[in-house]
């Protein structure tokens, strides 16, 4: 019995050490009464908004209707709901955006019926009161800020893992979604579309849960589970998404002399501009699920390694011994090429042979992300292994041919050198690599590699086409 006692003490604690691991978020912010009412978030684009240098002179600004363009329904795992995607708030946050920058007055427009009745209203009272008196005229606005919300992508990335041993694990999944806004300025002298903004905002939703279901004694069953669920709020993708639309809207009609900083400020402002530049660049070389090409890949890369085998064959002892080699890559595409691979090591079986192997060979390799820093890599082929003797280049006895494929990750910190760690699969197709024929299946081994690659060569980066300055439209 007490046996069995410290084993259910050793279960609880393992289920509340897999509790506090997994769901301490939960745990700690688990609101447990009702909060009182806050003032609204902030996104970290309305500090960059507050951050900007003063305008020369406000813009009066006209904001009609800024619109869910969208027609998306929230999607539950049965359907949808007639609840809408994204908010309908969308004029409100523009607003407020404008108001924030500093570089806007923005003035009434979406219910100016009612602001019309109103002065109506004011304008008959005063009269009968206080006569030849008048209300000041309404402003009117320099621009008119069209446009809205153009679409709302779910599931753009969808992904999660897990492990569970003897029913006991854990799990994690994830999705984003993408929210997109379109932005443009209407000058209302002319018409003309002075300057159009767009910008994307993504939406992540994950889960992590950790269980426990295990028989503790005889007809005692102990189950526990915990979970985190998350949600990025979509309003505050929203905004964020409308509030940079509004600093790009700033930032590029000052570069494009529609506007101006004030005096005192024309320093920072063009310090802002350079900035805005360079991230523009940035986002021109980034593709829709947020990967940019950071190196260029090589053409010939020559890669020296050491690592370790581990011999599987007919004797039950399995050892593990050192190996090393060198490999070189000639890449016909940057995703995809040639590899010749020569490797030397020992195999082995603890108290009952040891013998040295070479082996030579050929394989197509494939980098799954070839622009990144960090890569994953794929390779498969055929080649040839043989005992050898105190030198990889003497091989003793028979050759026999064999087939190998294995992955690895490379990261290359510059042009010129990286580091590659791969793990393979190689099946002679003997029974005879370690001197004894016994079953029905042939001897394999399995290798393990740690080294330096040298990058020789480059392929061209994908082209980005420059950022040109448009001319200046209009001069305050």
């Amino acid at each position: 019995m007490k046996v069995l006692f410290f084993k259910a003490i050793q279960l609880l604690m393992l289920t509340g050490l897999v509790g506090i691991l997994s769901g301490c978020t939960a745990f700690f912010f688990q609101p447990t009464k009702a909060r009182r009412a806050r003032l609204g978030e902030e996104t970290p684009v309305t500090a960059d908004l507050h951050r900007l240098p003063v305008a020369k002179e406000k813009i009066i600004t006209a904001v009609y209707k800024f619109r869910d363009l969208t027609g998306q329904y929230k999607q539950i795992e049965a359907g949808s709901t007639f609840s809408t995607a994204v908010t309908q708030g969308t004029t409100n946050i523009l607003l407020k955006a404008l108001e924030e920058s500093g570089w806007f007055l923005p003035i009434e427009r979406e219910n100016v019926s009612n602001l019309l009745n109103e002065r109506k209203i004011v304008r008959s009272s005063v009269a009968q009161y206080k006569e030849g008196e008048n209300l000041p005229p309404l402003l009117f606005a320099g621009i008119i800020l069209e446009g809205g919300v153009v679409s709302y992508d779910a599931n753009i990335i969808t992904g999660g893992g897990g492990l569970q041993y003897f029913s006991a694990g854990g799990s994690t999944q994830y999705r984003q979604d993408r929210v997109t806004v379109y932005l443009r300025a209407v000058s209302t002298k002319s018409g003309k579309i002075l300057k159009t903004i767009y910008t994307s905002k993504t939406i992540l939703s994950q889960t992590v849960n950790a269980s426990l279901f295990r028989y503790v004694t005889f007809k005692r069953l102990l189950e526990t589970e915990t979970g985190l669920t998350t949600t990025e709020p979509g309003q505050l993708a929203v905004t964020e998404a409308i509030e940079k639309a509004v600093q790009g809207l700033i930032i590029e009609g000052v570069r494009d002399g529609l506007w101006l900083p004030a005096d005192n400020q024309v320093a920072a402002m063009q310090a802002v501009v350079k900035d805005y530049e360079k991230e523009k660049t940035v986002m021109s070389e980034t593709d829709v699920y947020g990967i940019r090409p950071e190196v260029a890949p090589p053409f010939l890369s020559v890669h020296t390694y050491a690592g370790a085998m581990r011999y599987y064959g007919d004797y039950a002892r399995r050892t593990i011994k050192g190996s090393y080699g060198a490999s070189v890559d000639f890449h016909i595409t940057p995703a995809f090429g040639l590899q010749v691979n020569g490797a030397t090591g020992v195999l082995a079986s603890e108290g009952a042979f040891s013998t040295n192997i070479t082996s030579l060979e050929g394989n197509l390799i494939l980098r799954l992300t070839p622009y990144q820093r960090w890569t994953s890599l794929l390779f498969a082929g055929a080649g040839a292994v043989s005992q050898s003797g105190s030198s990889p280049f003497q091989w003793r006895g028979a050759s026999y041919l064999q087939a190998q494929g294995g992955v690895g990750v490379q990261f290359s910190p510059s042009k010129v050198i990286g580091f590659r760690s791969t793990l393979s699969y190689n099946q002679p197709f003997t029974d005879a690599l370690d001197s004894k024929v016994a079953g029905t299946r042939n001897d394999y081994y399995l290798r393990g590699t740690l080294g330096v690659v040298f990058h020789i060569g480059r392929f061209s980066p994908p082209k980005v086409k420059p950022l040109t300055p448009q001319q200046p439209v209009m001069n305050k």
